[in-house]
């Protein structure tokens, strides 16, 4: 059996269902061929239906974790994903900064759940775009997510071309502004970095089973990172994954059902989506 390569540290909450959360990062990281590390940063009491409680971890805690990963496993990328307020997006920044400065970070905005539950602050929305983006080798929102933090309406795609330069000119490295919240028979997603835009575009599923699918794109991508793999190649790969997985999901919950983490995917497939 290959060892894993790739390194990855994941920041994020915990989803009792296993379908989103550090259980769908630490599924997708693995079924990638890479090693996950996890700092918890809140549990979360919910199923394929919603989310019925969250319970915050100690900011100090948060810090003890990240710092200890880093010090003695190390990582080769990060991904944050719910930092449910102000107090823990300072922790995962501050002991991203003293224990892993230089590492790629691969940020998810995470503000609202599947179900319609909020999962960060309004307060803490100031905190995610001045302290943890600028540190983000890429950013990973959905349209809700970018038309909160640009202030955008997003109802087509000029309208995610505008927002993804409106991100970037907050000083975010690279956006990958993902379509799944758009209409129409093809789902598009926009990467933009300061040397141009590019869109990659796939069918639409029509399923309900879609929960997870932001975190698992998000650490997809990390891993493909951690792995050596260049942005656009990493994102490639990711959308493949992530859409196999939609594919193969087994039917569980009666609400939004989660995916197939165990899939393998096909470099035919991945070469189809514009590798």
């Amino acid at each position: 059996m290959t060892a894993p390569r790739g390194r990855v540290l994941v920041c994020a909450g915990s989803d009792s269902g296993g379908g989103a959360g550090i259980q769908a990062d630490i599924k997708a990281v693995t079924a990638l061929g890479g090693y996950a590390a996890t700092a918890v940063t809140a549990l979360t009491a919910q199923d394929t239906r919603g989310v019925r409680g969250v319970l915050g971890v100690p900011a100090d805690f948060i810090r003890l974790q990240v710092g200890m990963v880093l010090d003695d496993i190390g990582a080769d990328a990060i991904k944050t994903g719910m930092l449910a307020d102000a107090a823990t997006i300072g922790a995962v920044c501050d002991a991203i900064a003293a224990h892993g400065p230089g590492i790629p970070l691969v940020a998810d905005p995470v503000m609202v759940a599947k179900g319609g539950h909020r999962l960060l602050a309004e307060a803490a929305v100031a905190s995610l775009r001045e302290r943890l983006l600028p540190m983000a080798a890429v950013i990973t929102p959905n349209i809700p997510e970018a038309e909160a933090l640009t202030g955008l309406a997003i109802p087509d795609l000029a309208a995610m071309h505008r927002a993804a330069e409106a991100l970037l000119a907050q000083g975010v490295r690279a956006v990958l502004l993902k379509g799944g919240h758009g209409t129409g028979p093809v789902l598009t997603d926009l990467l933009a970095t300061p040397e141009g835009t590019e869109a990659f575009e796939s069918p639409r599923l029509v399923t309900r089973h879609t929960h997870g699918t932001g975190c698992t794109l998000a650490s997809a991508l990390a891993c493909g990172l951690a792995q050596g793999m260049g942005l656009r190649d990493a994102v490639v790969r990711a959308r493949a994954y992530v859409r196999a997985a939609m594919l193969a999901a087994p039917g569980f919950g009666a609400g939004h059902g989660p995916l197939w983490h165990g899939v393998t995917v096909d470099p035919a497939r991945v070469a189809a989506l514009g590798g």
